[in-house]
């Protein structure tokens, strides 16, 4: 069960416009300070982000599952579940299987969430979207902090040859 403040910041997102990714990382945030905490492990970074992005359909973020192709098929329906539950308003699972599943994570280590992990995450996500995309999302960074009226990072990139 998502905590009420990560349910209220969710919502705040959503009055603001946001996207569905950007009220459902709030939900990914949690989890990585669950873990962080101490509360229970995971095996990867992307364990952490799939259980935040599960609570986030199960609260009703309007997240829909993965294309055909993208992940495996138990998976986008593990997703389809998590966007159906989100759509109903039925209870929550069995105890016995919640329980289960706590003592499982409990078992993982912490170390899926330090900052290196994510890190290397992050890096190969962004390798995976490809030149183009990475050069649009550097874009709307510079213009972000342009509005805001921040420098650039210093130190980040390729070095350039001289």
């Amino acid at each position: 069960m998502p905590e009420k403040r990560t349910i209220q910041r969710a919502r705040k997102h959503r009055r603001a416009g946001k996207s569905p990714s950007t009220q459902a990382g709030e939900f990914v945030r949690e989890e990585i300070e669950h873990i962080r905490k101490g509360r229970h492990g995971a095996a990867s970074p992307q364990q952490a982000i799939a259980i935040g992005l599960s609570k986030a359909r199960r609260a009703g973020v309007a997240l829909p599952a993965p294309a055909k192709g993208k992940v495996s098929e138990e998976t986008r329906r593990k997703a389809e579940r998590d966007v159906e539950q989100g759509r109903s308003k039925a209870g929550p699972r069995s105890p016995r299987r919640a329980r289960a599943t706590a003592r499982a994570l409990r078992r993982k280590g912490r170390e899926a969430v330090s900052h290196a992990a994510l890190s290397r995450q992050a890096k190969s996500a962004a390798r995976r979207r490809g030149a183009a995309a990475r050069k649009a999302a550097a874009r709307r960074a510079a213009r972000t902090r342009a509005a805001r009226g921040r420098k650039p990072p210093r130190g980040r990139g390729r070095a350039r040859k001289a």
